[in-house]
């Protein structure tokens, strides 16, 4: 039943999982982060969900444009699901906020496999990563993905090289003057810090760790089988799923420099986990099998987000 809905692409499955974080977005806020409404930036809080429900429009439209599944809803389940499994996401605004630019980042380093207007295209990437890295400066690690694209793509070019150059020169002018309307050219020394909180690497959240333990082993494997078993789809294709691991790996990097109480980046690497795990589910034959993956897979992350919702 579950692959009959979601194993096609309905605007009907849109409309499931966009009203059903909707409303999960102030539940998870109020009953489980337990922030009081009237501590609540309104505003933020309104701009931050729309971003967020924005950001699986540009998620689906990334998978469908790039061919990276095949023609299902798979993807936004599996992101739906990956953010029931961690509500904490959801109250930290700057994560959601960092996650829409880069994915605007990865639409654009994606897309470099038509070979056209490639400098363009790295100027674009280039720049939404420095956008995104407004809200977290470690997101500038995500400049590896470009350079990888290039690497991979018009390595010989030298012009493609600088073109991050440039755009980081662009972005660069266009925030100090900005900020010296406002009179806060000190904000970029206080934010682009680029700390390392030690002390945080150490502290051990049971429930947390073994979570986020989980969720990587699950993808590691998973990477393990799309290296394996996708390869066979072509070299066009295992270079994308490459690009879209490496995406996985500076995700989970980035979480370990912006380690804090008050940050929850995970949902930076969802987008790659839902591209593995949709590649899995469609790749399964025996349709009795992928529906009882698909309710296993429904049936954790609400079970662990009702514990959570009973303690808090």
């Amino acid at each position: 039943m579950i692959s009959s809905i979601f194993g096609k692409t309905k605007p009907v499955n849109f409309v499931i999982l966009l009203s059903f974080i909707f409303f999960f977005y102030p539940v998870v806020n109020v009953f489980v982060l337990n922030r009081e409404i009237a501590d609540l930036n309104l505003l933020k809080e309104i701009i931050a969900i729309s971003v967020l429900l924005f950001s699986i429009f540009i998620m689906d439209f990334i998978v469908k444009r790039n061919k990276l599944t095949k023609n299902n809803s798979y993807a936004i389940l599996f992101f739906t699901l990956l953010v029931i499994a961690f509500p904490d996401t959801l109250g930290d605004s700057n994560a959601i906020f960092s996650t829409f630019f880069l994915l605007l980042a990865i639409r654009r380093i994606l897309s470099i496999k038509s070979l056209k207007n490639i400098r363009l295209k790295i100027f674009d990437a280039s720049l939404w990563i420095l956008v995104g890295s407004l809200f977290y400066d470690w997101a500038i690690i995500y400049m590896v993905l470009v350079l990888s694209a290039i690497y991979i793509y018009e390595p010989k070019n030298i012009r493609n090289w600088f073109i991050i150059l440039s755009a980081t020169v662009c972005f660069v002018l266009i925030l100090i003057g900005f900020l010296s309307i406002f009179d806060r050219i000190d904000w970029l020394l206080e934010h682009y810090r680029f700390n390392l909180d030690l002390k945080n690497l150490f502290v051990f959240d049971m429930v947390s760790n073994v979570k986020i333990g989980v969720y990587f082993l699950i993808n590691v494997i998973l990477i393990i089988w799309a290296f394996l078993k996708l390869g066979k789809g072509g070299v066009g294709r295992i270079i994308m799923i490459r690009l879209v691991v490496l995406s996985f790996a500076l995700g989970m990097l980035m979480n370990i420099l912006v380690l804090s109480s008050e940050s929850h980046a995970l949902i930076i690497t969802f987008f790659p986990s839902v591209i593995l795990m949709t590649n899995y589910i469609q790749s399964i034959k025996r349709e009795k099998f992928r529906e009882i993956l698909l309710m296993v897979s429904i049936l954790i992350p609400v079970s662990i987000f009702l514990g959570r919702l009973l303690v808090s």
